[in-house]
């Protein structure tokens, strides 16, 4: 396989975490498989994550820290988003950095409208979504019908052009054993190591 290059988000605002450590674990695999890994961390970047607008225009100025971000969900050739599971969806300062960087002209154009959707801008790429939580994977489809994987997945990455998305779900981490958190581990070691 030819190296890739990754960007691996880690959109868990705190810092020490299992989402951390899923991300660590893909991108030192990664990194050794050849491929070129940038990883940013939600904890570490300072930006206003309010849109704070009625529409696209006028929109603020993006923050140095999440211009970066944007720049390189441009770059990669495969995404990687991580976070933690909080009241069924992301953690709100995930979501408000999707909507500060998110912009027309660059992730996708409204100009352009097929079946109702804008072009999206970052085709080309795929993506990879690793989940953690205290709801196992199994209550999550069956009670939840996978309503975060599918926003993250379809709603936005599939939105802009990144496609296709896979979702790996791990827990119950509540209660669980180091056997298991180190299988769920081993489990990113191998999607980083194929870029997958």
């Amino acid at each position: 396989m030819s190296a890739r290059k990754i960007l691996i988000l880690n959109g868990h605002p705190a810092e020490n975490t299992f989402t951390q450590a899923l991300c660590e674990a893909y991108a030192t695999a990664a990194q050794a498989a050849g491929h070129d890994v940038r990883l940013h961390k939600l904890s570490q970047l300072e930006f206003d994550a309010d849109f704070g607008q009625a529409g696209f225009s006028g929109a603020k100025r993006l923050e140095p820290q999440i211009e970066a971000v944007l720049a390189d969900f441009e770059w990669a050739e495969h995404v990687v988003v991580a976070f933690p599971l909080w009241w069924g969806g992301m953690p709100g300062k995930l979501k408000g950095l999707f909507d500060r960087i998110l912009l027309p002209g660059r992730t996708f154009d409204p100009r352009i409208v097929t079946d109702g959707l804008p072009k999206p801008l970052l085709a080309g790429k795929s993506g990879r979504v690793l989940v953690a939580s205290d709801t196992p994977p199994d209550l999550m489809e069956q009670f939840y019908g996978n309503a975060a994987h599918v926003q993250v997945e379809r709603q936005i990455l599939n939105f802009v052009g990144i496609d296709p998305v896979e979702t790996c779900h791990f827990g119950a981490l509540q209660g669980s054993s180091a056997d298991e958190r180190a299988a769920w581990l081993n489990t990113a070691s191998e999607l980083g190591a194929l870029a997958a």
